[in-house]
């Protein structure tokens, strides 16, 4: 019987050259965009942290490791089959080719062909060897579109995690420090490898590592302290028994939730430091809760106000009580369309996982429930009109990016009532760099802002139609699964002869053809059908569509009482176009731009505290 081994590798070490096959019985691939949010940030954080651009590249041989856990393989004849580490191997490789792809047209680039597939007379094997996701692999490969809504369960879920990556991977990594980052994820992250000559010790292998009897979650041990703390016996039955309820409550969203729920109101609620971007920098209260919540209560409990028994029972009874309450209900929001709390999902639509750290801040458990409602829904437009400023001006809403800022407004806000609430978020907004410009006409659509693109669409076209007094189909036009779900589709058919004479070269027409002034949201059957013909010719059809489509059309403006008569209250700059030149092109940009600055108003903060003070 052969020894069972173990070794540290780089992920240039695992990849180069290697083969992976998957048995049957665990072939799906079901990473979630959560898991690989969680990824980018632990490796882009982690990267920052020493990345310097005074550096050289050599210079990354001395930055710090990252460990990614353990790989289980069983090695059988030629080849190793993964037993434990798909979900990591493949969603790394996801990684590695988009790295490969935002490259290919830089001077600095660094060759990783050889870690995602090797070729043998002209045809391509990829790392992991599944035959069902080569062609889709190839494709997101050579940098083609993909649509995997109806394909099965891993095709679709590695189309949707590459398009996570495209979204999440923040912009101060794919600039000039883009080779750094390839450079050190490579070289400087590791695995270890434990190799297995037989399933059954491979699977054995993988049973005492995942034995849940033999490691305690940061939630379990927080449990044990606190609890231990309470000397009254009755009282300690009484918390423990809230304590299992809320944490079951939790974990119907997933069994995160409870790590992310104390996360979340430990760092809203107490986290007054983080650790500054330096290289000897150490990590502070933010930083801790984030990693090992559980110490850092037992290591700050003076400061907690955990001195009695007395003390750590009124710290479960109320004050967690009342914050995994509410956090239940951030999650809630997050998931669906709740009145009066649509902001929340608007911002959980975009990924924007500070979200809830923001909005617990303000809350006290002494707030009436119109006041919780109230400040959740300030601090939540508060962030969606950031967020989208942002996104309008290419800038980045990922984790690393967004931190240092979350870090200080949370702190800023935390306890306040809604008036001063309502005030300094409004002055934040008013010192915010980026806004809806009039200075061009640059916003366009490209690979990484397409699913932003599409949600800004939705939200506008959203915002013409209820004050049209239509009904909300807000939920549909965001929908980007099933037949009839909906696609960012230009008015121009990808055809540069129709316009030369406007565009004499193709690739300026391409450019403005992107413009957003020149985009729709539409049904992707829609533009399988009409998307190729000259616009003369779709325009009939546009009139069957959603109201900001349809107001392309000049019938769209007869006997529609509701759409003239809030043309004429807005004094937007509605007009049909019966051709659709740059000009129009312009024009268009410029509607939307106007649009954008009634729905992400911030004096609908202030507008927030009025309909509160007058609700009649």
């Amino acid at each position: 019987m052969r020894e069972i081994q173990g070794e540290a590798r780089t992920i240039k070490e695992m990849l180069k050259g290697r083969k992976y096959a998957i048995d049957y019985y665990q072939r799906e691939y079901k990473w979630e965009r959560k898991h690989i949010q969680e990824l980018i940030n632990d490796l882009t954080s982690r990267f920052l942290y020493d990345y310097r651009e005074e550096h050289h590249r050599d210079q990354v041989s001395e930055y710090g490791h990252y460990f990614l856990g353990p790989i289980i393989i069983s090695s059988k004849g030629n080849m190793d089959y993964l037993v434990d580490g798909q979900q990591r191997l493949t969603s790394l490789t996801l990684l590695l080719i988009y790295l490969r792809n935002i490259q290919k047209e830089r001077s600095d680039q660094v060759n990783i062909d050889d870690l995602v597939f090797s070729e043998r007379y002209g045809e391509k094997t990829f790392n992991m060897q599944v035959p069902e996701r080569l062609a889709c692999m190839e494709a997101l490969f050579e940098g083609h579109q993909v649509d995997g809504n109806e394909e099965p369960e891993s095709i679709h879920n590695i189309v949707s995690r590459y398009h996570d990556i495209v979204e999440l991977l923040p912009e101060e990594v794919t600039g000039k420090a883009l080779p750094f980052f390839i450079d050190w994820l490579t070289e400087n992250v590791h695995l270890v490898e434990i190799t297995a000559f037989s399933d059954e010790e491979a699977y054995t292998i993988f049973e005492t590592m995942n034995d849940r009897g033999l490691s305690l979650s940061p939630t379990d041990m927080l449990k044990g302290l606190l609890l231990s703390n309470i000397d009254d016996p009755t009282k300690r039955t009484d918390a423990e028994g809230m304590w299992k309820k809320r944490i079951q409550e939790l974990q119907e969203f997933g069994k995160d939730a409870p790590g992310d729920c104390f996360k979340t109101w430990l760092r809203s609620q107490y986290a007054n430091t983080i650790r500054e971007r330096r290289r000897d920098a150490i990590p502070e209260d933010f930083d801790l809760i984030g990693t090992e919540f559980h110490r850092w209560v037992r290591n700050n409990s003076t400061d907690l106000g955990l001195a009695s028994s007395s003390d750590y029972y009124n710290f479960i009874k109320n004050d967690f009580d009342f914050y995994s309450k509410q956090y239940l209900r951030l999650l809630e929001a997050s998931d669906d369309v709740i009145d009066g709390l649509e902001h929340v999902f608007y911002n959980a639509e975009h990924g924007f996982t500070l979200q809830n750290i923001l909005l617990l801040a303000p809350i006290k458990p002494a707030d009436s429930p119109e006041i919780i409602r109230l400040k959740i829904r300030l601090v939540a437009i508060y962030l969606d009109i950031l967020l989208t400023r942002r996104i309008w001006n290419f800038h980045s809403i990922a984790y690393s990016t967004m931190q240092y800022t979350m870090f200080i407004a949370m702190r800023d806000i935390r306890g306040l009532d809604p008036e001063p609430l309502a005030n300094i978020l409004f002055e934040k907004l008013e010192r915010q760099e980026e806004n809806f410009s009039d200075d061009g006409y640059e916003l366009s659509v490209h690979q990484q802002n397409r699913k932003y693109l599409h949600r800004i669409l939705a939200r506008m076209i959203d915002y013409v139609e209820k004050q049209s007094d239509m009904p909300s189909h807000y939920l549909e036009y965001v929908n980007v699964t099933g037949n009839s779900h909906y696609e960012v589709e230009h008015i121009w058919a990808d055809k540069p002869d129709r316009h030369k004479d406007e565009f004499s070269h193709p690739n300026d027409f391409q450019e403005y053809r992107n413009y957003l002034g020149g985009l729709l949201l539409l049904p992707k059957k829609f533009n399988a059908s009409y998307g190729a013909l000259p616009y003369n010719q779709k325009l009939e059809h546009y009139n069957t569509q959603n109201l900001l489509v349809r107001s392309l059309h000049p019938l769209s403006y007869d006997h529609n009482p509701g759409f003239t008569n809030f043309i004429n209250e807005s004094g937007l700059p509605f007009k049909p176009h019966t051709q659709f030149k740059k000009a129009d092109v312009n024009e268009r940009h410029e509607l939307y731009r106007q649009i954008a600055l009634k729905v992400w108003d911030p004096n609908l903060l202030k507008k927030e505290l009025t309909s509160i003070e007058n609700p009649n």
